[in-house]
């Protein structure tokens, strides 16, 4: 699997987002209702992000994606910062990238949409089986650190 450079940066901040490819279908009866189902079990989420570099980085940033990723068509493992945390993910260029945009005196903005393999939510039942434990996360983590034996 190709990876995302480590020499570059972490897309910015703002317009950080995700945006997940409805897993529903939606009939609507005669009466007025609609019947609802779920369609697929996986589905691609797409992710706006975009990257400040400086001149340098932009020029390598661009031909990794010519070379390696083949003009942007090929999957590729990157982070990206989910409400899980920093944590890789497969992605691919929607429709190549827009940029680079000059900012500044030396720096350019790349911006893109990837599609990524699967959505980034947690998986494996804790929502229905074990809420309090993933609400209370942060609290465990600390009573574990802080009163485990060494």
């Amino acid at each position: 699997m190709i990876t995302y450079p480590k020499e570059l940066p972490y897309p910015l901040r703002d317009g950080y987002g995700f945006s997940p490819v409805s897993a529903v279908k939606r009939t609507t009866m005669q009466t007025g209702r609609a019947r609802v189902r779920r369609n697929y079990a996986s589905v691609p989420t797409e992710a706006k992000v975009q990257w400040m570099l400086d001149s340098v980085q932009a020029e390598y940033f661009e031909s990794w994606v010519e070379d390696a990723l083949l003009s942007g068509s090929q999957w590729f493992e990157c982070e990206l910062r989910t409400p899980q945390g920093l944590l890789p993910y497969k992605a691919q260029f929607k429709d190549g990238y827009e940029g680079p945009v000059l900012f500044g005196v030396n720096n350019w903005t790349i911006s893109a949409t990837l599609v990524l393999w699967e959505r980034p939510i947690l998986r494996g039942g804790w929502a229905i089986y074990a809420p309090q434990f993933l609400l209370n996360a942060g609290m465990l983590d600390v009573a574990i650190n802080r009163n485990w034996p060494e």
